[in-house]
């Protein structure tokens, strides 16, 4: 197929295709899935071989947030029955992230929920930080704090954090239906204070919201333009007791086409495969390490996923390995550039093509006996609980 052929092509020298061609991978058949995901598999294995990077969330503070984000349990209004609690002990969160850490995982990612950290939380996890840290040698850590004010992300580098993570989750044109409380503008400047700052930018999205073709290609070249070294690409969880509860739009056929897209248009970044894999995925997961190259080890923020072990057996059985301490993660050209406090590479200069873009593909739908509610578990173990975390 032409279009996969100058695809790869443009994916091995990191350049950007033109919306018609992302918009034509969303638009590919069942008939050519596997061909998709072979020329992606082409380009993920140029700048990451056959590794997997694994990482593990422990959830700081669960529940009772006063932002209105449609797509969360833990929103303004959310009936769903998750935990709910308020700040974990830094010792507490350190022997949360060590269970991740014997389980493989480079690193750790400490989320919160709530608009934004006050001063005061940022030294809390400042001080989660350092107790990690020198339990765990080597590891990684990234805050997922919300939105960021002057200063912070300067003070939680100085901490000892690695990253943040604050994710565009969908289009600009559509942020409005999906959240109301903030703004997209107010997504990108906290994806900018983390970069001026030093911290490895993460930001991704979230798929199965009712977005269109449009909106998922939107989205992924506004990634590419902000450079994040890690876009974690989720897929819609619909909690009951969420307002998109009744939001089961993905077949893995779709979200495999999706992370092809990805791939694509970022093709030296880690992607990493995060929150609804196990729902919309199901046995179709190991083609998705073809696509990404990162991966979230056992349990996510609020819901339950597949047990670590199997993740591991996943992996091996793939034919992949798991990403050690000792390795670097990003292709050279991105660490040096890294290093310098620059953008890595994956999106240098303009994002338009002077090209029309092609229709929409029409929106898969997935029929009502397709839905998984099985699929979706409440997390009950694991961080704010006394049982022992799946990992």
């Amino acid at each position: 197929m032409d279009l996969l052929n100058t695809l790869v092509d443009k994916g091995l020298r990191r350049e950007l295709p033109t919306r018609e061609e992302a918009l034509a991978v969303l638009a590919t058949s069942d008939d050519d899935l596997l061909d998709v995901v072979a020329a992606a598999g082409k380009v993920r294995r140029q700048w990451f071989g056959r590794r997997v990077k694994l990482n593990y969330l422990v959830n700081l503070k669960s529940g009772l947030c006063p932002e209105d984000c449609s797509y969360c349990s833990q929103r303004l209004g959310s009936k769903a029955e998750i935990l709910k609690y308020t700040w974990l002990k830094p010792e507490e969160a350190s022997k949360a992230a060590a269970a991740g850490v014997a389980g493989g995982a480079k690193r750790v990612c400490l989320v919160a929920s709530g608009r934004g950290p006050t001063d005061r939380d940022v030294e809390r996890v400042g001080r989660t930080i350092e107790a990690i840290k020198e339990e765990n040698e080597g590891v990684e850590v990234c805050a997922c704090l919300g939105l960021l004010s002057d200063g912070q992300a300067e003070r939680l580098r100085s901490a000892g954090a690695d990253a943040y993570n604050h994710n565009l989750n969908t289009s600009e044109g559509t942020y409005g239906d999906i959240t109301t409380t903030h703004t997209y503008a107010d997504r990108v400047d906290t994806v900018q204070k983390a970069h001026a700052a030093g911290l490895s930018a993460c930001s991704g999205l979230i798929a199965g919201m009712g977005e269109s073709d449009e909106d998922l290609v939107d989205v992924v070249f506004a990634l590419r333009e902000l450079d994040p070294d890690s876009v974690p690409v989720n897929f819609l969880i619909p909690f009951e007791g969420t307002p998109l509860a009744k939001e089961w739009n993905l077949t893995p056929q779709r979200a495999l086409r999706i992370l092809a897209m990805v791939r694509f248009v970022c093709p030296d970044v880690e992607v990493r495969l995060a929150g609804g894999r196990e729902v919309h995925l199901r046995t179709l997961q190991p083609l998705a390490l073809h696509l990404a190259n990162s991966i979230f080890l056992g349990d996510y923020l609020t819901s339950e996923g597949q047990a670590g072990k199997a993740d591991l057996e996943m992996i091996a059985d793939a034919g992949f390995e798991v990403e050690g301490t000792d390795t670097t993660t990003l292709p050279e050209h991105r660490s040096d550039a890294a290093s310098c406090g620059t953008g890595g590479g994956c999106g240098s200069g303009s994002v338009c093509s002077s090209e029309e873009p092609a229709p929409a593909a029409t929106t898969e739908q997935v029929r009502g006996d397709q839905a998984r509610t099985d699929l979706v578990a409440v997390r009950r173990r694991g961080a704010g609980t006394d049982l022992a975390p799946n990992a």
